[in-house]
């Protein structure tokens, strides 16, 4: 009887210590990659407090100069290396900017490409062909759980989960792959997704791609939790499956 209960315990400690492909590996399944079709590019949409640059150009500088951020005494900030605050409009919480000359732009709710063309129809009524370039500063995203934790600040303006993840130096044995939870905030509402690294339905997942502050959190496996406490960690299994095994052995001769 204690050799079978002796067989039994390692096999127990084996199983529970031991992590399964499915849990571990990334894009399960990816057979079902081939022709699937990618995701629309990505543009983010301008919210309240986020801060842009804006670049306006023609083949006469001159021209345009009363719409640079560093002529006039319209402009929000001035130049050189500054805080990015500084070098940017800021989308107020009525959702505008305050432009050189125009004044008042809607930005909130709108893509980069949309606020373009809108400042491009606007100053066309004094420049006959002004190039407008819009930036968005302050995208970062915050990443927490079992990872490497960081703010990350995304360049280009786009990044998914996968990249991200990547950025940070990816998931720890003790973070779960399936479950990756996102918080987003829409229209000053907070909305959840989920996203699971181990299949390839990822690809078509809509929080594929990440929004300006988002937070991702990996959270830890079961495992993990378990072994936060004295009686369901490793150590204090082995302590007790060791105890009931004298125990038993007491009680039995």
């Amino acid at each position: 009887m204690k050799y079978n209960l002796i067989v039994v315990l390692i096999g127990f400690l084996i199983l529970t210590s031991c992590s399964t492909r499915k849990e571990i590996v990334y894009f399960q399944g990816s057979e079902k990659l081939e022709n699937m079709k990618s995701l629309m590019e990505f543009e983010p949409v301008f919210e309240v407090n986020d801060i842009l640059h804006v670049k306006v150009s023609s083949l006469n500088e001159e021209v345009v100069a009363p719409f640079q951020m560093t002529t006039g005494g319209q402009s929000q900030g001035g130049g050189g290396q500054q805080n990015p605050s500084l070098m940017g409009y800021m989308v107020d919480v009525d959702g505008n900017i305050q432009f050189p000359v125009l004044g008042k732009v809607p930005a909130a709710g709108r893509s980069r490409s949309e606020l373009e063309s809108y400042l491009t129809e606007e100053i066309k009524t004094y420049v006959t062909d002004p190039v407008v370039a819009v930036r968005l500063l302050n995208f970062r995203v915050v990443v927490l759980g079992e990872t490497g934790e960081s703010v990350v600040q995304v360049e280009n303006e786009r990044i998914s989960v996968p990249e991200l993840l990547a950025t940070v130096g990816g998931i720890t044995y003790d973070g779960m792959r399936d479950n990756i939870l996102i918080i987003r905030e829409v229209d000053g509402v907070k909305t959840i997704g989920r996203v699971d690294m181990t299949s390839t339905d990822v690809f078509s997942n809509p929080f594929y791609y990440l929004k300006q502050n988002d937070i991702v959190y990996v959270e830890p496996t079961l495992r993990k939790v378990k072994s936060a406490g004295f009686i369901t960690s490793y150590t204090g299994l082995l302590s007790l499956g060791t105890t009931i095994f004298s125990l038993i052995i007491l009680f039995t001769r």
